[in-house]
């Protein structure tokens, strides 16, 4: 692919020179994607309660009280099991059916009225979980799994109480209480994969100590993490897990952040360096001023983007919604008209109601139920764990169509680590100490790459940073202020042209470096060349993205030289080279135009319109800017791998849907006939108490596919 001077003409800029980050700390809830409205529970189906993760105690951390409800139903569903066990066994040993079968003769006086109390309880205390979902589905005008449990049990148990108190016919105690076990079984194995599922969204949450030392004076207070405020210092000794997002204000250690970040290596943080709350301080001991806490933290947010996640349904989970709800129309007429063509037929009315019971309890679309919602809690927790924060579920599934990906140069395709090369004057007035140190005062507040690299040639220089007034952010083009009663601007070599101020010859030496211009009363006084290494892992990704017939672009501010360096160096399919922020948007759509799946990587701050433009939007950064509104997926390290390793997993993620959707959908095909009675001709008899195994086992199968979903996401 040529170069695209097309955009060469247009506006030019270092689109990088707007430093302002913005400030998502404060936004409402709905607008940084994280609505969570508190809901009840406790009445749903295992199934669905088990994917939700909201809070039902106002108080509880966020996440907190999701897991213990999960936990309370493995309890609640495990009790009600061995329970109903032990009483099941009893029925079964005196079940004239089974004595029959086994051939041995205990009957008691009054048989039929132990068998009537025992199965009893069984029916109202061990399937009460069934019924009161029941009662839920239809209070709710949804009928689904528990409708038909219910309807399954509730007509053997009647059907068999009135054979006991004067209706002619066989009972089906043992096999209503055999039913009901095995149904608890599957719920509670369901419910401790669901839990499994949960707890790396637990593991989140409990990364953060429950105390922090904080430094009063000479003194060392131990408190609580809700009484610290902004400002505060605190003391993390070695090995310990830092309670607050803060910056550091004595000492230097190395950092694990890999639950935080996905980076396996630890990072050496010093002084001024971010450090993250969780993060796990090393053999040194710091002291961390306090920036964010309590719900302003990175790893609070994470955690309520990776709960929002979870409970957002996407295209893929309606379709399973609705082919759940279909199944369950569909169980309940063949169901009846089971029972109804049996009976036509001339079969006894027993035999005609147990056909019906077992298509009921085959057809429950519980795996169904289960099949999306499982994938979606562990693909988006495993995800955060990994680095990348899900904001958008359906943009997500759809990574897996990417057929070309924009990217962003600087601290993604490159480290964003920039170091001055040179400093030179145009200006007889100014040395380059003078034009360096006046820089400093506009470049002393930002966060930007370029703006650190020019501090740190400061610092390293000891030189003294004077104080700016009157600051103002000319956007997309560079900083101005009063310095010492002079005008100064940093600019990008797009507002020199704009200004028909001429560009030094000599001012791009090395393809490699970016340049900065700086202006004194309007006049350019002289600039600063500044270097980016490439990502040792960029290259790794471009081959990925190469090997998935993904196309690689690059939009940059920079200029032309260093962008067509950094294309040829990497391979790329193409470039844009001095772009303005609002200019990658009609990259985008040119791109949407020749019928590309775009995906487009930015900051999330200049980039937003761009983000939204494409079909996912990755907003790439670290720290406490996650809350990039615009993105769909945000990637907490600016790594390019991880970019693979979105769309990779996203691939799988929808692979796994696909095949639980098969699963369960193909064993309901091929069980529900045979729940019927088709092979009734041939001796093949499905009794109720097998459907249930056989229902159940597939829901462990899919939840069993589901966490096979774990391995799949590449490993840094």
């Amino acid at each position: 692919m040529e170069n695209h001077k097309d955009h060469k003409d247009k506006k030019m800029d270092h689109s990088k020179m707007n430093h302002d980050k913005e400030d998502h700390s404060n936004l409402p809830a709905d607008k940084a994607g994280m609505n969570h409205d508190k809901k009840d529970h406790s009445n749903l189906p295992a199934g669905e309660a088990g994917m939700d993760h909201s809070s039902h105690d106002g108080n509880a951390p966020m996440g907190m009280a999701g897991h213990d409800h999960h936990k309370m139903m493995v309890k609640d569903f495990r009790k009600r099991f061995w329970v109903s066990l032990i009483i099941t066994i009893p029925i079964l040993f005196f079940s004239p059916m089974i004595q029959e079968f086994f051939g041995y003769d205990f009957l008691l006086p009054g048989n039929p009225y132990y068998l009537f109390a025992l199965s009893t309880f069984v029916y109202f205390w061990g399937a009460w979980p069934f019924l009161k979902g029941f009662y839920n589905e239809i209070k709710s005008k949804g009928p689904g799994m528990m409708t038909l449990i219910s309807m399954a049990i509730s007509v053997a148990y009647f059907y068999s109480t009135a054979t006991v108190f004067g209706l002619e016919g066989e009972d089906f105690f043992w096999e209503l209480s055999t039913l009901i076990v095995i149904m608890l079984l599957g719920h509670w194995l369901e419910m401790k994969s669901v839990l499994g599922a949960s707890k790396a969204l637990q593991l989140l949450v409990s990364m953060l100590p429950s105390e922090a030392h904080k430094v009063v004076g000479d003194a060392i207070q131990d408190v609580k993490l809700d009484d610290l405020i902004k400002d505060d210092i605190i003391l993390i000794k070695p090995g310990e897990k830092i309670p607050a997002d803060g910056v550091i204000t004595e000492g230097s250690s190395y950092l694990n952040e890999s639950m935080l970040t996905g980076e396996s290596k630890p990072v050496k943080k010093g002084l001024d360096d971010k450090v993250i709350g969780g993060a796990i301080n090393g053999n040194s001991t710091l002291k961390v001023k306090v920036v964010h806490t309590g719900k302003d933290s990175y790893l609070n947010k994470v955690i309520k983007m990776v709960d929002e996640a979870q409970r957002t349904k996407s295209k893929m989970q309606n379709l399973s919604d609705r082919a759940a709800k279909w199944l369950t129309y569909i169980a309940l007429i063949i169901g009846f008209g089971t029972l109804a063509v049996w009976l036509i037929l001339g079969f006894p009315f027993v035999f005609a109601l147990e056909r019906m019971v077992t298509v009921m309890v085959i057809a429950c679309p519980h795996a169904l139920g289960l099949a999306i919602p499982l994938v979606v809690a562990i693909s988006t927790a495993v995800s955060a764990q990994n680095g990348l924060l899900i904001r958008n579920r359906t943009a997500f599934e759809e990574s897996r169509k990417i057929s070309a990906l924009l990217f962003d140069k600087t601290g993604t395709l490159t480290k964003g680590d920039f170091g001055v090369t040179r400093i030179e004057s145009v200006d007889e007035k100014y040395s380059t100490d003078e034009v360096l140190r006046l820089a400093s005062a506009l470049e002393q507040s930002s966060e930007h790459p370029i703006a650190v690299g020019i501090i740190k040639k400061v610092k390293a220089d000891k030189v003294t940073i004077p104080k700016p007034e009157k600051f103002n952010a000319i956007t997309g083009k560079g900083v101005e202020a009063n310095v010492e009663g002079k005008q100064v601007k940093v600019v990008s070599p797009g507002y020199l042209r704009d200004e028909k101020i001429a560009i030094p010859d000599d001012a791009y030496s090395d393809a490699a470096e970016t340049v900065v211009f700086v202006l004194i009363e309007g006049k350019l006084a002289g600039y600063i060349a500044l270097s980016d290494e490439i990502r040792p892992e960029s290259a790794e990704a471009i081959k990925t993205f190469k090997k998935n017939n993904i196309k690689v672009y690059m939009a940059t501010g920079d200029n032309e030289k260093t962008a067509k360096a950094v294309s040829d160096k990497l391979g790329l399919d193409g470039y844009y080279a001095e772009v303005l922020p609002h200019q990658k948007v009609e990259i985008v759509k040119d791109l949407q135009d020749k019928e590309e799946f775009v995906a487009m990587t930015g900051d999330g701050v200049n980039d937003a319109p761009a983000l939204a433009q494409a079909n996912v939007g990755v907003a790439v950064g670290s720290g406490s800017d996650i809350a990039a509104e615009t993105a769909d997926i945000i990637l907490v390290n600016s790594n390019p791998k991880d970019i693979a390793n979105l769309i990779l997993f996203g691939k799988a993620t929808y692979n796994k849907m696909i095949q639980n959707l098969i699963w369960a959908t193909g064993y309901n095909v091929v069980a529900i006939p045979l729940a019927a009675g088709v092979l009734y001709t041939t001796g093949f008899v499905l009794g109720p108490a097998v459907a249930a195994v056989f229902m159940s086992l597939s829901t462990i199968i899919v939840a069993i596919n589901a966490q096979l979903l774990k391995r799949k996401i590449g490993k840094k």
